[in-house]
């Protein structure tokens, strides 16, 4: 089910791929979608990377840097923040399954953007993916929006993201069901009338934060929005909402306060740079409510 690695001329899937979609393997993937949700450790230790001689470090690089090429690819193709997020869940759940050996992130990423815009309903057209996503991956190069207009190379990305699609939606067993913390956070943030300015903003950028590590693989959306709001909470170290009796805000989430204090001690070590990103968010805050 693999695709090849690329060579030095183009990304991806190269041409005469001997990847086949069979009935059984469909099946197989069917049944690998019913779940999504797995131990750090069963990630860490079944990763087909891994078994390709790629380590968690380089692996975790590889994670962090398709993630960045999604949100500066989601940017210039100006989709909503939940397509890019759903892109980056496809990407995760891709490699769960799939060695980075095989398949190149860049191309499996393009792909996974291409799927989140129809699923979110926010598509963009194959064209205008294919044009955006070639500068990009090719942004040191000062001809490259002039080569991908050339019919040869246009043709040949085409035939590559096309392919990659079949790959991606065979791998996810053609499970494309994602739920994002965000809904939850918000209509919590709304019920309970938080009125703290730079809570609601604290909280969103550790959501979006998350999405570069494999939080998402291990926890459920409104888990990781109760860990969000909690993580918010103890960085500006205010008291933002009723934590007793019936009242208690957690519950909200269906979490206890024990597996909240365990959250955000996972959450620190996997969120990238984590105190670099706590003190760009106060002086962004900082920031913004002077000029309020």
């Amino acid at each position: 089910m693999a695709m090849l690695p690329s060579d030095s001329s183009h990304h991806g899937i190269v041409e005469n791929s001997p990847y086949r979609i069979t009935k059984s393997g469909n099946k197989e993937a069917g049944k690998l979608s019913a779940s999504w949700y797995f131990s750090r450790k069963e990630i860490e230790e079944n990763s087909p990377s891994k078994r390709d001689g790629i380590d968690l470090k380089k692996e975790t690089y590889l994670r962090k840097s398709y993630c960045t090429y999604l949100q500066d690819l989601g940017m210039r193709l100006k989709v909503p923040q939940v397509t890019i997020a759903t892109s980056i869940v496809f990407c995760h759940r891709f490699y769960l399954r799939q060695s980075h050996a095989k398949n190149d992130r860049r191309t499996i990423a393009t792909v996974c953007m291409f799927l989140a815009g129809k699923v979110e309903e926010t598509p963009r057209p194959l064209k205008d993916v294919i044009l955006v996503s070639y500068e990009l991956i090719h942004k040191k190069d000062p001809a490259a929006g002039q080569k991908i207009k050339q019919r040869e190379v246009y043709d040949r990305q085409k035939e590559l993201i096309l392919l990659g699609e079949r790959v991606v939606l065979a791998t996810l067993g053609f499970d494309l069901n994602v739920h994002h913390p965000y809904k939850p956070l918000v209509e919590t943030i709304k019920k309970f009338k938080i009125t703290h300015n730079a809570l609601p903003q604290v909280a969103w950028n550790f959501v979006n934060d998350g999405l570069r590590t494999s939080l998402c693989l291990q926890f459920k959306p409104h888990h990781i929005a109760a860990g969000a709001l909690f993580l918010a909470g103890k960085f500006l170290k205010v008291k933002f909402l009723p934590d007793d009796g019936e009242k208690a805000w957690y519950q909200e989430f269906d979490v206890t306060p024990r597996q909240l204090e365990g959250w955000f001690l996972y959450a620190k070590s996997v969120i990238r740079n984590f105190l670099l990103l706590c003190l760009v968010c106060f002086f962004c805050i900082s920031s913004f409510l002077a000029v309020q």
